[in-house]
């Protein structure tokens, strides 16, 4: 029986097949941005006939689809979202306006405020106030609630967002502001932020409530859509959704909550870098997923990923847990340009799947990464995804000698080396970025380098970083798709509850605590998840007395006594401070804001076989030309035929149908038991 991990970049779509006791299988399809079901059939079909079936079949075999997409991320990055009506209390309507009173970019003067997802006549108050203890100040004025909704309907709006001042402490004035929409229109998507978002911040709990109303209706669509379309040839178990928490759920949970999964796509690489380091015996890592459109950073610990509470997402604060990752406009399809001061600069623009760079011959006119790599020699124009495509080099000379080289007054071939080195510079400096910000050192950590153009920067990239053991999968070209097929269930909650540490009153912790691991279980339970395969893992933020920011440390076990466990807490919340900011304050007050709890259901890992064997006589290709500085011939291996073990000193080129990996002079490449790529850097 069949296990299918499916990812819908914005360039290719990527799908992994595994089965027990079976070497598992890569493809790839062109994504079809229009209808990206359309992609995701024409990958199913190809790969049913790999299996010499057909797609009804093929899916009567396949147990398990695990999905992830960009849609919900396009929706709101590209604008294109709902029409939504905000109710809220009275007074409160342009907060999502006002926001924190603090720019992303704070030294940035010129910064041009983001357009509310809804517009102010659309934000409507209505007579209510819930106190900060929980109590009912104000009651709700549902006659106003009446009028508010008869508006909504008379704009058209195609979802609401419901969010009052504390309906986190007590939630019966949204509650019932759900029931009246339930009677008026049931069908409409409506959000509640005491679902969304249970605890403090209002502006937190707003922004990510309205973007849940304002992506939701569309991420609906496409998975109703798509399950539909599966449906037709075979009624499946169920199809589960990937989660920006590096966890998976099923689709209605998905649908319900969509701003869960604004990273979906590339939180499945990050599960993969994960497993695959576990794998290897790496516990820290540095994830680097370069695709056709954009790199993802991402830093791995303990074999976890870290997680964030403060992500900003074309402008807007999504605060339920994410994998903390850096997103950098640097892809295969970025496209390089010399602006007016004679300076290169490589992305954020992209060109996509469609025209895509200059060598696809599709109509595309501007030079991208992907034509740099091919005019350097590092990509075969005749093998491009397997031998299926192939690349236009003179069209790629073209495009980089009449818009780079031409201006710079460089060769065709000095101007791609550029192209090549400002983008390998960029993600360096991404990963610097990220890592230093979260108080770690990169050259502690391993690189991990997936994605299809990964592999020709990595060397650079990680010489830059002083960075020493560098890995790539063999799955690396679709590892966001393999990751998919190693994740495990996963609910997060979280519960405010604000008190000074060495006041807090610990039986109602404990409580709220269990409350939310109760909540947990059952929705596991449901699904069929044995009571062993369930794990919690407990949180809390805190922070220091008057700060507004807080920090996430574990919580250890409740059962101990007071003293003992507050004393750990402290430790703990301290020495995370110190690791965060270069020191800690172990005089001043530390408060207890909000409660986390993520229950996790044990799904059966798709495990990689180890390789026992190559095929010597197959595993050389030849040699190429390639520039480096200067022209050098180097050979080529073939990444298949090559045998555990195999220790290979560069410069070499290593292919496979999906992806190229270059291996600078002096740097020394061993094959793992799993046939990837162990890269030693030479300083």
């Amino acid at each position: 029986m069949y296990k299918i991990g499916i990812d819908v970049g914005g360039t290719f779509t990527d799908f992994v097949v595994g089965a027990e006791g079976e070497v598992p299988r890569y493809f790839k399809t062109p994504s079809t941005p229009a209808d990206p079901s359309e992609g995701v059939l024409t990958g199913l079909q190809e790969i049913a006939e790999a299996y010499q079936r057909t797609l009804e079949d093929f899916l009567a075999e396949t147990t398990l689809i695990i999905h992830g997409t960009t849609v919900a991320t396009n929706t709101l990055v590209e604008r294109k979202g709902a029409r939504v009506g905000l109710i809220t209390t009275e007074g409160f309507r342009d907060l999502l306006e006002i926001r924190e009173g603090m720019k992303e970019d704070r030294y940035n003067l010129r910064m041009t405020p983001v357009e509310p997802l809804v517009p102010r006549y659309l934000r409507l108050g209505v007579p209510e106030r819930v106190r900060w203890d929980g109590r009912v100040e104000t009651p709700l004025d549902e006659e106003a609630v009446e009028k508010a909704l008869e508006y909504f309907r008379q704009e058209g709006v195609d979802a609401l967002a419901v969010c009052f001042l504390f309906s986190y402490l007590n939630p019966t004035h949204e509650l019932r502001v759900a029931e009246k929409i339930r009677t008026r229109f049931p069908d409409l998507y409506t959000s509640l932020s005491h679902q969304v978002l249970p605890q403090i911040k209002e502006f937190d709990r707003l922004s990510t409530t309205v973007i849940n109303s304002y992506v939701g209706p569309a991420f609906a669509r496409y998975l109703r859509h798509l399950k539909e379309r599966l449906f037709a040839f075979k009624p499946l178990h169920d199809i589960l959704i990937m989660q920006s928490n590096g966890g998976v759920t099923p689709i209605d949970d998905a649908i319900r909550f969509a701003v869960q999964a604004i990273l979906s796509g590339p939180a499945g690489g990050v599960s993969g870098a994960a497993y695959y380091g576990h794998l290897l015996g790496e516990s820290r890592i540095i994830g680097l997923d370069m695709g056709g459109t954009s790199t993802d950073i991402s830093l791995i610990e303990q074999g976890r990923p870290h997680l964030t509470t403060e992500k900003f997402e074309a402008g807007w604060k999504i605060a339920v847990p994410m994998i903390d990752m850096h997103t950098l406009g640097a892809g295969g399809g970025s496209i390089a340009r010399v602006d007016a001061g004679g300076i290169l600069h490589v992305g954020p623009e992209s060109a996509g799947a469609d025209p895509g760079p200059a060598c696809y011959g599709k109509g595309g006119q501007s030079p991208t990464v992907t034509d740099a790599n091919l005019v350097l020699g590092y990509l075969a124009a005749e093998n491009f995804l397997g031998g299926r495509a192939r690349l236009e080099k003179a069209l790629a000379e073209q495009a980089i000698e009449e818009q780079i080289a031409r201006p710079l007054g460089l060769s065709t071939v000095e101007a791609a080396y550029g192209i090549h080195q400002v983008v390998s510079t960029t993600m360096a400096e991404g990963i610097r970025l990220l890592s230093v910000k979260r108080g770690v050192d990169p050259r502690d950590f391993a690189l991990l380098a997936f994605g299809g153009a990964a592999g020709l920067h990595v060397s650079r990239v990680a010489r830059q970083l002083q960075i020493r053991k560098v890995y790539i999968p063999t799955a690396a070209p679709v590892l966001s798709a393999y990751g998919m097929l190693a994740t495990d269930l996963q609910y997060d909650f979280s519960r405010s509850y604000t008190a000074s540490l060495d006041q807090i009153d610990l039986d109602t912790v404990r409580a709220i605590i269990e409350e939310m691991e109760a909540q947990g279980k059952a929705k596991l339970e449901a699904q069929g998840v044995p009571e062993e395969a369930i794990q919690v893992v407990r949180s809390a933020d805190m922070r220091y007395l008057d700060q507004i920011y807080e920090v996430t440390v574990p919580l250890p076990d409740l059962d101990q006594e007071r003293s003992t466990l507050l004393d750990k807490w402290a430790e703990n919340f301290h020495q995370r401070y110190q690791e965060l900011y270069s020191y800690h304050q172990l005089d001043q007050e530390i408060r207890l804001v909000t409660l986390r709890v993520s229950v996790i259901g044990r799904l059966p890992k798709l495990m990689p076989p180890e390789k026992r064997s190559g095929d010597p006589e197959k595993a050389g290709k030849g040699h190429r030309s390639i520039f480096l500085g200067e022209w050098k011939t180097v050979p080529v291996y073939a990444i298949e035929h090559l045998s555990p073990g195999t220790e290979i000193t560069g410069p070499a080129l290593f292919e496979s149908d999906f992806t190229t990996i270059l291996l600078e002079p002096g740097d020394t490449a061993t094959v793992d038991r799993y046939g990837g790529i162990a890269l030693q850097i030479a300083h």
